[in-house]
């Protein structure tokens, strides 16, 4: 009798754990639509700015950063929209801009002879995109905490991180062939029908209640979470230099498997995210930050000394291992420091220190590889994270206090 219940209570527990996971998912898949709508035409518009247009090379980069500007600029405006209206209002409007920036890009296509018109809509088409991106991961991510408990904060924060990485993942390779089989307008056309869909979705969902109570004012959110967004942004600088120049450091080393060296980092992170996310509530955001970042320190080091293409992508490898809990993990020590009816500004600020670190590292970065050479660009990215690790150590020790 007694073994029968003890094999019984496990399977219990399983079970409920994986109920738990897809109740959360229910509500992180807004945020995985809006990074399938961000990769979709990712690759493609680049060429299509440059090459179909004919305009230079500033031009086809700012059709792409421009939807970052305006994603960083509406965090804080999305996190207030969550905190005062309500999570399933920001995540409706998100798939609604989402949608509108599909619609815009059908627009761009049948323009395509007006050249100036048309880049001009592919602008607004951008914007919207970039707004769509914070209203719907932010009310996304605000909506799952809510729903599910604050005490699995950093399970919601974990998925939202898988749906943000799987999104980009598949959708940027699938817009690539729809664009070769059918061009621009099929991505606008699956653009509308995923965003259409999932607000539609999002509408028939419950709302969570708006939490009570004075709403501090956005200074003072973002004063608190500030010193966590810092410790972010250094945090994952190393993801941005890897990803934007490996390939051009593998070329200067006459190595090949760049692509490989990506792959080693996507499969080191989403490991350590699936499997070991409960490691923040089990031991605190700060310890499990300060292990991630010495684990992502380490990845650095071997990059920054990789003599082989297998060193680097060893190196690769221990720096996603690193770098995966780091914004959980520091996420959720961030929200801990406003009230609970303040946690979408809180989120919307923290996360705006991630789009910062991604919109700036590139071309610091570039200069820093124009004096030292590319190897040196590990380096800046060690020394990133070692401060990254002292503000994490600062902010624990202060707490303790």
């Amino acid at each position: 009798m007694s073994s029968s219940s003890s094999a019984y209570i496990p399977v219990r527990v399983g079970a409920a754990a994986r109920s738990r996971t897809w109740h959360i998912a229910g509500y992180v898949y807004f945020t995985f639509i809006c990074y399938v709508s961000i990769g979709l035409p990712l690759a493609v518009l680049p060429p299509f700015v440059h090459l179909n247009m004919g305009y230079g090379t500033v031009l086809a980069g700012l059709a792409i950063s421009i939807q970052y500007i305006a994603t960083l600029l509406s965090r804080p405006w999305a996190g207030r929209i969550s905190d005062h209206m309500g999570a399933k209002v920001s995540v409706l409007w998100g798939m609604a801009c989402c949608t509108l920036s599909g619609a815009l890009l059908l627009a761009v296509a049948a323009l395509h002879d007006v050249h100036w018109l048309s880049f001009a809509v592919l602008i607004v088409s951008r914007l919207a995109l970039g707004v769509g991106e914070s209203l719907g991961s932010t009310g996304s991510t605000l909506w799952g905490i809510t729903a599910a408990g604050p005490e699995y904060t950093a399970n919601v924060i974990g998925l939202n991180g898988i749906s943000t990485y799987g999104g980009m993942a598949i959708a940027a390779p699938l817009g690539v062939v729809l664009d070769q089989i059918w061009g621009l307008p099929a991505i606008g056309l699956l653009t509308i029908l995923i965003g259409a869909v999932s607000f539609a979705m999002a509408w028939r969902k419950d709302p969570v209640p708006v939490e009570p109570g004075e709403h501090m004012p956005f200074a003072r959110v973002a004063w608190r979470v500030a010193p966590h967004g810092m410790g972010l942004a250094l945090g994952g600088v190393s993801y941005s230099v890897l990803a934007t120049f490996v390939t051009l450091f593998y070329a200067h080393q006459h190595w090949t498997g760049a692509a490989l060296c990506l792959t080693a980092f996507g499969v080191g992170f989403i490991a350590v995210r699936v499997f070991c996310i409960h490691t923040i509530s089990r031991y605190g955001g700060f310890p499990v930050a300060i292990v991630s970042l010495i684990a992502e320190a380490v990845g650095m080091v071997l990059l920054w000394q990789a003599a082989s293409p297998w060193m680097a992508m060893a190196g690769a490898a221990v720096g996603g291992v690193g770098l995966s809990l780091v914004f959980p993990s520091i996420g959720v020590e961030a929200v801990k420091r406003v009230p609970e009816f303040n946690r979408g500004t809180a989120l919307g600020v923290y996360t705006a220190f991630s789009d910062v670190s991604f919109f700036l590292v590139g071309p610091i970065a570039g200069a820093i590889i124009g004096f030292f050479g590319y190897a040196s660009v590990f380096l800046f990215a060690l020394v990133s994270v070692l401060t990254a690790l002292g503000i994490v150590v600062t902010l624990k020790q202060l707490r303790s206090e």
